[in-house]
């Protein structure tokens, strides 16, 4: 297999869908010889602000001197980016001769990114590996380790048909990562405390939460780099910038987040006027984003991201209309972004990951 074959076939494995459980990913890291529990995890979970949280603690122990592998999802640049070491992608020919030794495995796309991600750290002899769950905690393909420390970032609802349909159900799958006799680390999470907390006490887990800050997740990567030690070797850090997280391209911003909460999170940089084009997932709750972010637009222009779950235009329009008075759809996507007087275009990663790179 050469890259590109790699590439189409692991991407062609998404129409299996989500298959909730750890027997195939724990059956293949098995053959694997169970990678994942030879290394030092540091695993994240959470509703937002999990994959800027790993990359900042990823960047500060590779500043410290450290080998670490990075794991986060999902991609907006380039397929290989969910993969990295000390701010590396995995190479074109590496990622092709593991998805050629391992694509015979039953698994999904994200499972058997999961169990390459685990070997290739492993191969690779990282000091660290710092792994962002994909969606919930518990079920999900990356908790197959052994032994981690356990971040858990804000929490809110979403990915509600699977997770649950309040926030202490939610919580309670974020929870799933904490390990036996290890260490969690809680972003302040009022609704879910008591969750985490109970779950901590269960495991004999040492939860440790994390003082309100002024910031967003500043003080939890402060938090983690004590844990680590990294502070009192004088470590210092900055959150880490990534693709369409709040993403400054010229007089556009660029924003992934797709749920209430990311919303007001975009929302405190956004002016009263801006002109949006916004495209989301039917599975999200797309009418508590809306009404966060359409009152910031004078204008907007719905559009219908190249997903399956994407939401069309005109359903996407007729929610718009409820909180901006100049909402039109459009059937191009490129085209929609391309217009002048843009300046925000948010609503889903898989519209940021489609339009991006017409601004890079």
């Amino acid at each position: 297999m050469n890259y590109n074959e790699a590439l189409n076939f692991i991407i062609a494995k998404q129409s299996l869908g989500i298959k909730p459980g750890l027997e195939r990913i724990s059956a293949l890291l098995e053959a694997m010889g169970n990678p994942q529990n030879k290394l030092k995890v540091i695993h994240i979970a959470g509703t937002n602000g999990k994959g800027t949280v790993a990359a900042t603690i990823s960047d500060a122990l590779a500043k410290a001197g450290f080998k670490v592998g990075l794991f986060t999802s999902p991609w907006v640049t380039d397929y290989r980016e969910q993969l990295q070491i000390n701010g590396h992608f995995i190479s074109e020919n590496d990622f092709a001769a593991y998805v050629s030794v391992y694509k015979n495995a039953d698994a999904t796309e994200f499972e058997l990114l999961t169990a390459i991600m685990y070997k290739y750290f492993y191969d690779k002899k990282v000091d660290y590996a710092v792994v962002e769950c994909g969606m919930g905690g518990m079920g999900d393909a990356t908790n197959t380790e052994s032994e981690n420390i356990s971040v858990i970032t804000a929490v809110s609802l979403d990915h509600t048909a699977f997770l649950g349909s309040t926030i202490e159900k939610i919580a309670y799958e974020k929870a799933g990562i904490i390990k036996e006799n290890g260490i969690c680390v809680l972003y302040p999470n009022p609704e879910c405390e008591a969750v985490v907390e109970r779950v901590c006490k269960e495991k004999n887990a040492q939860l440790i939460k994390v003082k309100e800050s002024g910031g967003r997740f500043e003080n939890t990567v402060s938090t983690v780099s004590e844990v680590l030690k990294l502070i009192a070797d004088g470590i210092s850090f900055k959150l880490a910038a990534l693709p369409a997280r709040k993403e400054r391209i010229g007089k556009i911003l660029l924003d992934g987040g797709h749920n209430p909460d990311a919303a007001k999170y975009l929302a405190s940089s956004l002016s009263d006027a801006e002109a949006a084009v916004i495209g989301m997932m039917e599975d999200k709750d797309v009418d508590g984003y809306l009404s966060v972010i359409a009152p910031k637009c004078r204008k907007i222009i719905t559009v219908t991201p190249d997903n399956p779950r994407a939401m069309p235009a005109e359903q996407l329009k007729k929610l718009a209309e409820k909180y901006c008075s100049d909402v039109t759809a459009a059937d191009n996507s490129a085209e929609a972004v391309k217009q002048s007087e843009i300046t925000l275009i948010c609503g889903s990663f898989f519209l940021a990951r489609e339009v991006r790179k017409y601004f890079i």
